[in-house]
């Protein structure tokens, strides 16, 4: 499934064209899910103030934590399920637009279950999540403090303009 994102403010289309695959996991219809993404990218997109001049590909999978468990140990020699995992395709620099931006992936039962123990909105997660992802695509990281105060700020600031709350408070 592919669709053009749109701002959540704005009417004119943003530059990312998004391929969505729910390969297993109880998940949100596909029509919400493609909702969610749309408004979490279009969102860090407003908030980084990018400026990009033709269309970038962006794949979003919802898959379930047998899949995400392979693929964490397959690329990070970590041999448990984890929420989201980011693939970029290009090293991303703030000067040029790649023409696919790369790969986000979501485990159903974790998802589920951190939102359960965190009391929040499955949506308000995911959400979270989908604008987690997205930044690491775009080059941003949470290996040091520095980065990771950097990197939330941004998620914080995104998610508000979806009136989501902190999810870091």
């Amino acid at each position: 499934m592919s669709e053009i994102i749109r701002d959540p403010a704005a009417s004119a289309p943003l530059p990312v064209e998004i391929d969505l695959l729910v390969e297993a996991g109880e998940w949100p219809p596909e029509n919400e899910l493609l909702r969610l993404v749309q408004r979490a990218v279009g969102a860090a997109l407003a908030e980084l103030q990018l400026d990009w001049t033709q269309s970038s590909e962006l794949s979003i999978v919802f898959c379930d934590d047998a899949r995400i468990r392979e693929l964490n140990a397959g690329w990070r020699g970590k041999d448990k399920p984890t929420n989201v995992l980011s693939f970029p395709a290009f090293e991303f620099g703030q000067d040029e637009q790649p023409p696919m931006l790369g790969d986000i992936v979501l485990a159903a039962e974790t998802v589920a279950r951190e939102a359960e123990l965190e009391a929040k909105p499955l949506e308000h997660h995911i959400t979270h999540l989908l604008v987690h992802g997205f930044l690491h695509l775009l080059g941003y990281d949470h290996e040091t403090d520095e980065e990771a105060e950097h990197m939330e700020a941004v998620e914080r600031r995104a998610l508000a303009r979806l009136a989501i709350p902190d999810p870091y408070a």
